[in-house]
C-alpha cells in the first residue's frame, strides 16, 4: 500500500490595524502581523480564527487569508 501525501496548497495569514474598518488600508505597514504560512486552508483558517479572536475588541484590526498557491500557479485555477 502506498502512502498518500496531500498536495500543499500554501496559504498566508496576516493582519493589522486598518485606517478605518471600511477600508483595506493598514494604519502602519511596519506593524503588519504575519501570522504564518500554512500547508492547507484548514490550518490557515484555524490560525486566522485564533488571531482574529485575540483582537476581537479592536474594530480596526483585520486578519486575512491569502491563497498563495493561486498566486504561485495561477494557470491551475482553484483546486480547493
Amino acid at each position: 500500500m502506498t502512502e498518500h501525501t496531500p498536495k500543499q496548497l500554501l496559504h498566508l495569514v496576516f493582519g493589522g490595524e486598518l485606517v478605518s474598518p471600511g477600508r483595506l488600508e493598514f494604519k502602519d505597514l511596519s506593524k503588519v502581523h504575519v501570522v504564518g504560512i500554512y500547508p492547507n486552508y484548514k490550518t490557515a483558517l484555524d490560525a486566522w480564527r485564533a488571531a482574529a479572536q485575540a483582537t476581537v475588541d479592536n474594530a480596526h484590526m483585520r486578519y486575512f487569508v491569502v491563497h498563495l498557491h493561486r498566486l504561485l500557479e495561477p494557470e491551475k485555477g482553484s483546486e480547493e
